[in-house]
């Protein structure tokens, strides 16, 4: 790590660096990719070398759509689900884009650190993986909600309605993790058992979603047309889909700023809730990078409980 840290902070604008025996090119590495900070290239490529390890975890051995910013955050942009001319040692897998599987696109899966490295050269800010790994692709192993204020609710209001989401899920005897999107929103992960098929997963979370909606109709939503969703939060539980993805934990966010979707503790979105604070909760990169030093991953529950959607 330290060895292709000290690479990287060389003069040149481009290196080729030995990454686990491949060979790996990072180019570019002085293109400012955040404008209104002056972060580079260069910087992108520090967080993901310092955050490689943990966020493999997130998206080794599963489809993975890449958010492209070539040209930085402020410039054209797309995700790529079709994997670009990937080298010959990094691994794709097709995945059906709709009902009838006519279209099917291969997905790279990205299982080390050179593969992530490849990646991010491809000015791949974000990373979003699907919710099953290719070893078992009829089976997500977790159940996500995605919480989106719609303004002028904000985040502290995310934070409320995450509560009660896991008073629901406390309900019927499932464990839950939060983390931030990155930007206003909050994530609501549920791991689940090998053996519940997509169908499941997404029939409960719409039942949960609509169940809150009826407890708290002044607060929540889960329609996902944009006129019903002024001053609410919309729950969407449309995520939970064979050929959906949400940013993984530790993922850079391609807003005006470098920030991170950072695993939280329920207590921290508690006092969000309760103090009306949204800056208790990390949305920076570094916040990130220094929560993870000082505390660990607080996600890794996510990798290892296994619970039966009731």
């Amino acid at each position: 790590m330290r060895d292709l840290l000290a690479a990287l902070d060389g003069s040149a604008p481009s290196v080729e660096l030995d990454v686990g025996g491949r060979e790996v090119r990072l180019s570019s590495l002085d293109k400012v990719y955040w404008p209104r900070t002056g972060h580079t290239k260069r910087d992108l490529f520090r967080y993901y070398i310092g955050v490689g390890e943990v966020v493999l975890r997130y998206i080794r051995d599963r489809p993975l759509t890449l958010g492209r910013y070539p040209e930085g955050v402020e410039g054209p942009n797309w995700f790529q689900t079709n994997c670009p001319h990937p080298p010959a040692w990094l691994e794709t897998y097709p995945v059906s884009n709709d009902v009838g599987g006519s279209t099917t696109r291969n997905y790279c899966v990205v299982d080390d650190l050179a593969g992530l490295l490849w990646a991010v050269n491809l000015g791949s800010v974000e990373l979003h993986p699907l919710l099953a790994r290719v070893s078992s692709p009829a089976e997500p192993d977790a159940m996500v909600f995605d919480l989106d204020p719609g303004p002028p609710a904000s985040l502290v209001d995310c934070c409320g309605v995450a509560l009660d989401l896991r008073t629901l899920l406390d309900e019927v005897g499932l464990q839950a993790l939060p983390k931030t999107s990155g930007g206003l929103g909050l994530h609501v992960f549920v791991p689940v058992a090998p053996g519940h098929a997509y169908a499941e997963s997404k029939s409960f979370a719409r039942d949960a979603a609509r169940t809150l909606a009826a407890r708290y109709p002044d607060r929540v939503t889960a329609l996902p047309h944009r006129a019903t969703r002024a001053g609410k939060v919309f729950v969407d539980w449309s995520q939970n889909d064979p050929n959906k993805s949400t940013v993984a934990a530790y993922s850079l966010r391609a807003l005006p700023w470098p920030s991170a979707s950072s695993p939280v503790e329920w207590e921290e979105v508690a006092a969000v809730a309760t103090s009306g604070s949204p800056e208790r909760l990390p949305l920076t990169a570094d916040a990130t990078v220094a929560r993870l030093s000082e505390r660990g991953d607080l996600f890794r529950e996510l990798l290892e409980l296994e619970q039966s959607l009731p």
